[in-house]
């Protein structure tokens, strides 16, 4: 198993870099654009991501056990990326291209898709909004909870599909979202009221970073600012694929995913074809992904690939 754990160690090493990569980037274009770095916030992540680092060195070194020291690891690495990841898509909207919007409205009537009709439709029933702005916002829970189940099931080469799929889909949709920016269906139709969705904290961050009047980078309490393609959508699609090969979590994450692809055009203000958009980077994240474990941990590539490929994953021996 020497060569499966070396291939671990390799993607978890692309995982940092990539990690690291983001944070230079962050760094350097905000330092030219007239940002300003709260480094502050970035102490209580960081100890926090330094802490399961040395804790997964410990178990995976000391104690030989690769599933926990795999759960360690990749928390630490979801709370880095996060903390460097929604500062870039900042940088990224402070560049002010045109907005979008008026092409994703004509797309998604070009499609037959009327957000007003769903509005109304979910207007008429507020305890179902209410229950769906609850899935919506279980984002953060479902994103820790599978590394978890991933990890102490042994799910290990299929961990690393999940932790890169996620970092792949959340780097296109904000590479998309600079040169495609929207400010999204609730302020593109002027909307107003006392029921504003999840995502109507974000607004005057968003304008602000276009007009230049904000110009701070945080950690801790980044607002979501990508309206087209919908990273929630491509993150439903990664989570429920990520949970597909244990079977008592399998359909448990694909109805929590799908009600959260339903409460997205609303609560995320997002038009129909950013959440299709969302769902087709999933897919090209997750083939991405999946095609550079089954390559990296060989010689185990065949046990991987039948894990990987989610055939009968019961069967596939953890490492150890």
């Amino acid at each position: 198993m020497h060569g499966h754990a070396a291939g671990l160690r390799r993607l978890d090493g692309l995982i940092w870099a990539l990690v690291a990569l983001v944070a230079v980037l962050v760094l350097t274009v905000s330092a030219a654009r007239g940002f300003t770095v709260e480094f502050r916030s970035f102490a209580a992540p960081g100890l926090t991501c330094l802490l399961l680092v040395l804790g997964a060195r410990f178990y995976r070194d000391r104690r030989n056990e690769p599933k926990l020291a795999s759960a360690l690891e990749s928390t630490a690495q979801i709370m880095a990326f996060a903390a460097v990841a929604a500062p870039l898509s900042y940088v990224a909207a402070s560049l002010g291209l045109p907005l979008q919007d008026a092409m994703f409205d004509s797309l998604d009537r070009a499609l037959g898709l009327n957000w007003r009709s769903m509005l109304a439709f979910i207007e008429r029933w507020p305890e179902f909004s209410s229950f769906l702005r609850v899935m919506y916002l279980s984002l953060t829970v479902q994103m820790t909870a599978v590394v978890l189940l991933l990890g102490f099931t042994g799910r290990l080469p299929w961990l690393r599909v999940y932790m890169l799929a996620f970092v792949f889909a959340t780097l296109t949709t904000i590479a998309l979202s600079t040169v495609l920016p929207a400010e999204g269906v609730w302020l593109h139709y002027g909307l107003k009221g006392d029921a504003l969705p999840v995502s109507h904290t974000s607004w005057p961050v968003f304008l602000g970073l276009r007009d230049g009047s904000y110009r701070l980078i945080v950690a801790i309490g980044a607002e979501g600012i990508i309206t087209f393609p919908s990273l929630h959508a491509a993150l439903a699609v990664i989570l429920m694929a990520a949970l597909w090969p244990i079977p008592v979590a399998r359909w448990l994450s694909v109805g929590i995913n799908m009600l959260m692809l339903a409460a997205t055009p609303i609560d995320g203000s997002h038009y129909f074809v950013d959440v299709l958009a969302g769902i087709a980077i999933a897919v090209a994240s997750l083939a991405a992904a999946r095609t550079m474990v089954a390559r990296w941990t060989e010689p185990f590539r065949s046990a991987a690939s039948s894990e990987l490929a989610m055939v009968s994953p019961e069967t596939v021996t953890p490492a150890r």
